[in-house]
């Protein structure tokens, strides 16, 4: 009779554990996702924010640059494009193509001394140039995010859990390859 209390006793404590370990792995597993989705939704503040923004410049510049309307449909374009994103990975490439078209205002800026003096495109200069550097620490905070879930369900013994809840491996940000080529520098003419 004892030995019989003994097993059922261990039984019982070896299901419980079973039963605590699963909750463990169940909810850190669910905090980890909900990290990388709190991370991304910090990205998507921000290239919000910025997107708010590009009607102000647009509208600063176009009295300066009667002849630059090509960036200045590219932005426009680029914004439309981040404001419509469907997807993580369409916001990600509408994202990276804004900064591609603000870039070339910027570049362009330099040939209109009266626009560089405006102080309103000073402060929107300013203002987005903020914005990029926020952008690129929540894309870091992302990855980060992305790297610790994945290490999570990737790792015995929470690999067993998370495909037994579905959770494959997740995507880190990329930057694309025209993003990473140093740009050409001439100091002469």
């Amino acid at each position: 009779m004892a030995v019989l209390t003994y097993a059922i006793g261990g039984l019982a404590a070896l299901a419980g554990l079973g039963l605590l370990t699963t909750v463990y792995y169940y909810n850190r597993i669910v905090k980890l996702e909900n990290r990388v989705d709190n991370a991304w939704a910090q990205i998507d503040v921000q290239l919000k924010k910025r997107a708010d923004l590009v009607p102000n410049l647009v509208e600063t510049v176009e009295g300066y640059m009667d002849h630059e309307r090509e960036i200045m449909e590219k932005v426009s374009e680029s914004r439309e494009k981040l404001v419509n994103a469907q997807s993580p990975e369409e916001e990600a490439k509408a994202g990276n193509q804004m900064t591609e078209a603000m870039k070339s205002i910027f570049a362009v800026a330099e040939e209109y001394p009266d626009l560089k003096a405006s102080e309103n495109f000073k402060e929107l200069q300013q203002e987005l140039s903020s914005i990029e550097g926020k952008v690129a620490y929540a894309r870091q905070h992302y990855n980060d995010a992305i790297l610790e879930f994945n290490n999570s369900i990737e790792t015995f013994p929470a690999v067993v859990f998370a495909n037994l809840m579905g959770k494959t491996e997740k995507d880190q940000l990329q930057i694309d390859t025209a993003d990473k080529e140093l740009p050409d520098v001439s100091f002469g003419e």
